[in-house]
């Protein structure tokens, strides 16, 4: 007696499962290193009661950092290096103005940076071309702006 075997039909239909099981890890992933991207130089700012300025969604800024150590870092859009001195602050910002004028410069000081270097480097960068220098701070709860 012969069997007569049914074949199997090929199946016509991709398996989403394994797929979808790659996007949640990357997902996951993504999720994860994200908070990480923006962190940059570590940097303990002054606390303030005043209102945060608002910028343009298209206004392009470069920050600069300034750790307790007195070491300087030039953040533009993601790209963080840090510069050994006045001088090569001064070109790098006039090298990045003379590209975008538009160019917002902010100052992130941290709070243990002695006054008298944040004025010097508001000064160099005066010399190099920027008429507007913004301070970055932390905004305080609150109970600290109510003891002040």
């Amino acid at each position: 007696m012969a069997r007569s075997r049914t074949r199997r039909k090929p199946m016509s239909e991709i398996n989403m499962v394994p797929f979808i099981d790659i996007m949640m890890v990357m997902l996951v992933a993504f999720m994860v290193s994200a908070p990480m991207l923006t962190q940059g130089v570590k940097v303990e700012l002054p606390k303030t009661t005043s209102k945060p300025m608002p910028l343009p969604d298209d206004a392009k800024t470069l920050i600069i950092s300034i750790q307790s150590d007195g070491k300087y870092f030039i953040d533009l859009g993601g790209d963080q290096e840090s510069a050994k001195g006045m001088d090569d602050i001064s070109e790098k910002v006039g090298k990045v103005l003379s590209a975008s004028p538009q160019t917002q410069v902010l100052i992130k000081g941290d709070r243990a940076v002695n006054y008298g270097s944040v004025i010097e480097l508001m000064a160099r960068l005066q010399e190099a071309g920027v008429n507007d220098v913004g301070l970055i701070t932390d905004p305080a709860s609150l109970d600290e702006g109510a003891k002040r």
